[in-house]
Parts: structure tokens; sequence; C-alpha cells
């Protein structure tokens, strides 16, 4: 069995990925789990540069394969804010109840139409190619909705519980672990991704 590290310390990305790659013959191992503690500077200007930047640093460090993820919300009330400072937004350390309540606080006032935002997400992944260097390929994904007028729903994490999709009517918090995979952006881009992984672990 071939092992693929994931180059985050989030465990609830940790265990959607393991959700979603569950079957294959591939043991997918967390930074910590992989007993690495690397410093990266997410320095991008785009999800797909910062998703790089992380693989990138993650396989010069250990010469494995890697599977790395940059992904967060775009507000179009906020010309496209936090995006790629998602996880920066208002402080790392700020809990994201307080991230979402301060965005709903903004938003109280605006209309449904002027309410659309998407998540976006890139995920890359990095192999040894067999010659002594190494094979890279970038996917993305997005999902289309708007914000919530109120946080609803348990079964998420991040923005998940203000990110509405009016076509199903709930949350992304709101979905089971198979629904928010299934349309989710970071699915979309795993989806994108896997044959590259599955054609790795296939080659001899």
């Amino acid at each position: 069995m071939k092992t693929l590290i994931f180059a985050t310390g989030n465990k609830d990305k940790v265990r959607e990925v393991k959700e979603m790659l569950e079957g294959l013959d591939v043991r997918v191992l967390s930074l910590k789990e992989a007993g690495l503690d690397p410093e990266i500077v997410e320095d991008g200007e785009s999800f797909r540069e910062n998703s790089l930047i992380k693989a990138r640093t993650v396989y010069a460090l250990c010469g494995e394969a890697v599977l790395a993820d940059d992904s967060g919300l775009e507000i179009d009330a906020f010309d496209g804010a936090p995006g790629v400072y998602s996880s920066r937004y208002m402080g790392e350390d700020t809990p994201y109840t307080v991230k979402c309540g301060a965005i709903l606080e903004r938003l109280k006032d605006v209309p449904d139409e002027e309410r659309g935002a998407d998540f976006r997400c890139a995920i890359s992944f990095i192999c040894p190619d067999g010659k002594g260097g190494c094979t890279e390929y970038c996917e993305e994904g997005a999902v289309y909705g708007r914000i919530a007028y109120a946080p609803a729903g348990n079964n998420g994490f991040g923005y998940d519980p203000i990110f509405y999709l009016p076509e199903l009517g709930k949350t992304t918090s709101e979905l089971s672990d198979e629904e928010k995979n299934a349309l989710s952006h970071r699915g979309r881009a795993l989806r994108a991704v896997k044959p590259h992984i599955v054609r790795w672990i296939t080659e001899e």
C-alpha cells in the first residue's frame, strides 16, 4: 500500500479526504500522523498558488507523494473577500463562530440577490516520477450559493453554517457527509485530481 501525505493540520479536511479516497490502495496521513511540522509560507495570490506552495514545501521535506489543498469563501458583496485569506480572516485563532457572525452582521441589510458567494478549492498532487524527479498536478472545484441570514446546521466546519445552497434549501452544514462530498468545492477538486492519484497507485 502506498502512502499519501495530506499537507494539512485540519482534522476535518483529513476526514473528508480519507472518506473520498476510501477503497483505494493508499494510506492517507496528515502532517501530524507523518511526523512532519513544516513551516509553510502561504504567500500566493490564488488558491492554486497556495496549494502548490504547500505541496512543494512538504514534498521537498519528505520526498513522499503529497496532496495539498487551499480553499476559501468568496463573497460578492465583499468584492471576493475573504478569498485566499479565508482562514486568516479576523485572525487565524479567531473562532469561526465569530467570523461567521461578523460576516452576517456586515450583510444584515443586504437582500438575497446581492448575497451571492462561492466556495473555491484547488488541490495539488505531487508524486515521484520514478526517474529521480516528480510530477505535479493541480485541479480546482467550486460551488455557488449565497450567504444565509443566520447560521444553520451542525455537520460541517469553517464557514459551512452560513453558506446557503438555494437549490437544496440548506446550508452546507446541514448536509450529510455524503451529500457534502458529492457537491462541495473540495469534493469536486478531489474528483478531478483522483485519476492522477489512481494512476500513481497502480504504477509499478
